[in-house]
């Protein structure tokens, strides 16, 4: 096996975003854990996001909600596995609160906050259950749909 095969095995449930935010590491980690913060970016606008819930640490629940231009919501839960402030999260919808396991595991995330020359590198890896779940994703705009957030999101840390 080729390492270009052996690398796309490996990766066949991944999709990652990663960028350059001209932003402290803690702006970056404030916005995703303050619920005043969150609200402000995390869904693609016109989507927004009228609940947010976090109970920032590890086995901790959230709840993050986000509301359709046509009014419906997007409840979606999860629970935090790791949480190294500033630097790295990791979160689950495999889990719904309090170690619940939810009817339908589909992601985890993986954000990395890391300094580079008084910027961030901002890395959100998101690892699907299966390679059909990561094909679902990246169908319904996963590259398009996180891109804008990270520009939503890179937009209010310059702010804050």
């Amino acid at each position: 096996m080729s390492s270009a095969e052996h690398k796309s095995s490996t990766n066949d449930r991944d999709l990652v975003l990663t960028r350059i935010i001209d932003a402290p590491r803690e702006k970056l980690y404030r916005a995703w854990t303050e619920p005043t913060l969150l609200k402000q970016w995390f869904a693609p606008l016109p989507y927004t996001t009228p609940v947010a819930e976090l109970d920032v640490r590890p086995g901790g629940g959230n709840l993050i909600v986000m509301r359709g231009p046509d009014g419906v919501d997007l409840p979606n839960r999860g629970v935090y596995l790791e949480v190294v402030e500033n630097r790295r999260l990791v979160l689950t919808d495999a889990y719904t609160a309090a170690w619940q396991p939810s009817e339908k595991p589909f992601m985890t995330v993986i954000l990395t906050f890391e300094e580079e020359s008084g910027k961030t590198r901002y890395t959100a890896l998101v690892r699907h259950w299966t390679a059909a779940d990561r094909e679902a994703h990246e169908n319904m705009g996963f590259h398009q749909g996180w891109g804008q957030c990270t520009d939503q999101l890179a937009d209010l840390v310059a702010r804050l």
